[in-house]
């Protein structure tokens, strides 16, 4: 397996995996729910999440990671002055719901195909495009008609008002407001295969 490079404070990465042979991580609602919870627990504290999206057998999340000293900071223990690792964390938050569907559902094995596949984001027009290009993908696996109808991404709670652990003023004043937000999404839905190249989809 090719050597990931190491994630670095304060940069942009828009990291992904999926089911172990494309099979399904997520069968019904509260499996949805369950993932969100855990990357709560383990990625939270360490980095700043702008844009998510579970599909039933893949995910996408766009994050930056946290400046040294908030790495330094652990649950439980409170300030170590050693750096968290995030790569360790995202190792904990697959392996332990890997444990809880297993445990619930009598199957044995791995679930994700591999780990968190990476790619940092190094430009305005990457950041902007992929916010659009994780909200998109439900509609373009054919999952429903709408893509901002679907439960499991972060679309609607960036429109919404209610708390959130996301970072929602900055990802609105990166589109301007909430209006523009939403017609950058709809203006671009027939530009998506522009878009795919840049994501590298195949990555997946």
């Amino acid at each position: 397996m090719q050597k990931l490079a190491a994630l670095e404070s304060g940069k942009y990465y828009h990291i992904y995996t999926r089911g172990n042979n494309k099979e399904t991580l997520f069968r019904y609602p509260d499996n949805y729910h369950l993932f969100l919870q855990l990357y709560s627990k383990y990625l939270t504290p360490y980095v700043d999440t702008f844009a998510y999206c579970l599909l039933p057998n893949h995910l996408h999340f766009l994050i930056r990671i946290k400046e040294s000293d908030a790495l330094k900071w652990q649950e439980g223990k409170g300030y170590s002055g050693k750096l968290v690792s995030v790569e360790r964390q995202l190792a904990h938050l697959l392996n332990s719901y890997t444990k809880t569907i297993n445990n619930r559902y009598e199957r044995v094995g791995k679930l994700f195909q591999h780990r968190f596949g990476r790619k940092e984001v190094t430009s305005e027009a990457y950041f902007t495009r992929l916010i659009y290009y994780i909200h998109f993908n439900p509609q373009h696996h054919g999952l429903i008609d709408d893509f901002s109808d679907w439960p499991y991404s972060s679309y609607q709670s960036i429109l919404s008002k209610s708390k959130t652990a996301l970072q929602r003023e900055e990802v609105l004043q990166w589109f301007g407001d909430r209006d523009w937000y939403k017609k950058f999404h709809e203006e671009n839905s027939a530009d998506f295969a522009s878009i795919t190249p840049l994501i590298e989809e195949d990555e997946l």
